[in-house]
């Protein structure tokens, strides 16, 4: 499975950005979407996730109500959209997939082995 990330950008304390990741190489039936974000000399931290079939989703206490994950199934794809962003959200945000992860299980990115590369969130104040 291959991802491409892409959105990311500079942006304004309280304003919006989306986030969309692509999938190729195969269906998701099955999977699990997730985005994970990392600055640097810090792990890697859970943001939200969403199963493909059924539409499950999970959030971080970090970004519950602010941010919204989704997907379009006829483009393989899924968004996070991220309103009322904070400086403290600044990131590299990276989407991830795993087939068949269980609730529980789907915040842990060592539980992912397909990766997109990052995209750049800067939120300024």
């Amino acid at each position: 499975v291959q991802l491409q990330a892409s959105g990311g950008g500079l942006v304004q304390a309280g304003g919006s950005l989306r986030l969309s990741c692509t999938a190729s190489g195969r269906t998701l039936s099955g999977y699990v979407m997730g985005w994970f974000r990392q600055t640097p000399g810090n792990e890697r931290e859970f943001v939200a996730a969403i199963k493909w079939s059924g539409g499950s989703k999970t959030y971080s206490d970090a970004v519950k109500g602010r941010f919204t994950i989704s997907k379009d199934v006829a483009k393989n794809t899924v968004y996070l959209q991220m309103n009322s962003l904070k400086l403290e959200d600044t990131a590299a945000y990276s989407c991830a997939t795993a087939q068949g992860l269980i609730t529980s299980t789907m915040p842990d990115p060592t539980k992912y082995p397909y990766w997109g590369q990052g995209t750049q969130v800067t939120v300024s104040s």
